[in-house]
């Protein structure tokens, strides 16, 4: 553990220059007197750490000092090479650039780890797109990838409906869904999402935009990912489950937090273990089909047009085995 800190902590100065021991105690999640004891530990074993004195000091690696990168174990270098698996990056037009960057990290590996990407390759495929779905990227995804590289703002003709619109967008970054690739954009005083096969054309401008360093990308997806499926889910299901219907509802649900919520509005469990709760669902026509997935785990309850969905179901259902009998024959 501490070697790994240690190597965390030369990793750190190379690449940021300068750092305080508080920035570098919040970075490797030690208290400072760690990482004073890991400075002098570090110094001992021959690396230049220099500490500048004065309110605008910090830790510095001397005579642009660089490791190689020996203290890798193979589970790290294995990991590493998983980042470069083919699909999005060359979607983006970085192909390239991955394959380069992994001859060099190849090169800096002492030679019993040299087998990594081999390994990692023979283990691990990544196939993104969804089945059913045309594979390639959408055309303008290398260009937009390039412009949020740049902080270039770019003009967008995008496709809404029938009709086609322009948008002036401040390109923040590109979000891969279910083999669908998406632009988050900043336009105005907030960000909007654009379907990156919806668009015609773009043009990169030379302006490019200050981009807010406190814009979380991951935290803004996450949040409008679930705001558009609470908005899809606006109908309400009242059921009674069995006990295996409400383990198995977690994996009929519509999203994680319709489950979590059917769960928390969850009654007392009858004598018979079954349970009475709401569900959010899309629409009534929509639970049918889901919830008909729970067999007769499930009893709708509420409302009654569905409740007479499932009770024709059920009396097709037995019709067809009362017909076939036993042996499945007429």
């Amino acid at each position: 553990m501490r070697a790994s800190r240690l190597i965390s902590l030369v990793l750190l100065l190379q690449s940021r220059e300068t750092m305080t021991a508080t920035e570098l105690a919040r970075e490797l999640e030690v208290s400072e007197r760690t990482v004073y004891r890991d400075v002098l530990a570090l110094s001992a074993a021959g690396v230049p750490v220099y500490a500048d004195r004065g309110r605008a000091g910090g830790y510095r690696l001397l005579g642009g000092y660089r490791t190689r990168l020996t203290g890798l174990t193979r589970d790290e270098a294995e990991a590493l090479f998983l980042s470069g698996l083919p699909g999005p990056a060359g979607d983006m037009g970085l192909a390239d650039a991955v394959a380069a960057a992994e001859l060099k990290v190849l090169a800096a590996l002492p030679p019993a780890l040299r087998d990594a990407p081999a390994r990692a390759g023979q283990r691990f495929h990544l196939d993104v797109p969804g089945w059913f779905r045309e594979a390639g990227p959408p055309p303008w995804l290398a260009e937009l990838a390039r412009a949020v590289w740049r902080d270039r703002v770019v003009e967008l003709r995008y496709r809404r409906g029938d009709r086609e619109v322009t948008r002036t967008v401040q390109p923040y970054g590109l979000v891969l869904k279910s083999g669908v690739w998406y632009l988050i954009g900043g336009v105005g005083d907030g960000h909007r999402t654009y379907r990156v096969d919806r668009v015609v054309d773009v043009e990169v401008r030379e302006e490019t935009f200050n981009r807010d360093e406190g814009f979380d990308l991951g935290g803004y997806w996450r949040e409008q990912a679930e705001a558009f499926l609470r908005g899809m889910l606006t109908a309400r299901v009242t059921v009674r489950l069995s006990p295996a219907g409400l383990r198995g509802l977690r994996h009929v649900a519509e999203a994680p937090f319709a489950y979590e919520e059917a769960l928390a509005a969850a009654g007392e469990p009858d004598g018979q273990g079954w349970v009475v709760t709401r569900l959010p669902v899309e629409s009534v026509p929509f639970a049918y089909h889901v919830l008909l997935r729970l067999g007769p785990e499930v009893e709708v309850l509420d409302p009654p047009e569905l409740r007479e969905h499932f009770a024709a179901a059920a009396e097709r259902m037995a019709g067809l085995y009362r017909e076939r009998g036993r042996d499945g024959q007429r």
